[in-house]
């Protein structure tokens, strides 16, 4: 059972950090005033919601936040592609690869 309400856990915690970003971001570049502080403040309540998310995930804290890294990075890369248009570059990518060996080992890799 843990092994897969942690990973889910993860996700959950991983869209709401970005997601929470990208509210912010977009509450700081598209608004002023009023809609710019409300848009602002929904977004910290989502990483509030990020916070509890990722730290209830019934796991070791560093192992968990180790392959977290990981299901975050991969969650940004497609916010970032259809939320914002951008398409992640041959550097962010080969980053991202040697992320990915490291979310595996610290999967994998039984001590």
């Amino acid at each position: 059972m843990k092994a897969i309400v942690t990973p889910l856990l993860l996700l959950v915690a991983a869209c709401l950090e970005v997601g929470g970003d990208a509210v912010i971001r977009t509450g700081l570049k598209s608004q002023t005033g009023s809609a710019q502080l409300s848009t602002i403040f929904l977004g910290g309540v989502v990483l509030l919601a990020y916070g509890i998310f990722v730290n209830i995930a019934p796991a070791d804290f560093g192992r968990s936040l180790g392959v977290y890294v990981v299901i975050f990075f991969i969650v940004a890369q497609l916010v970032n592609l259809f939320a914002f248009g951008i398409r992640p570059s041959t550097p962010i990518l080969a980053g991202g690869a040697f992320m990915l060996v490291g979310g595996l080992i610290i999967t994998l890799w039984k001590a």
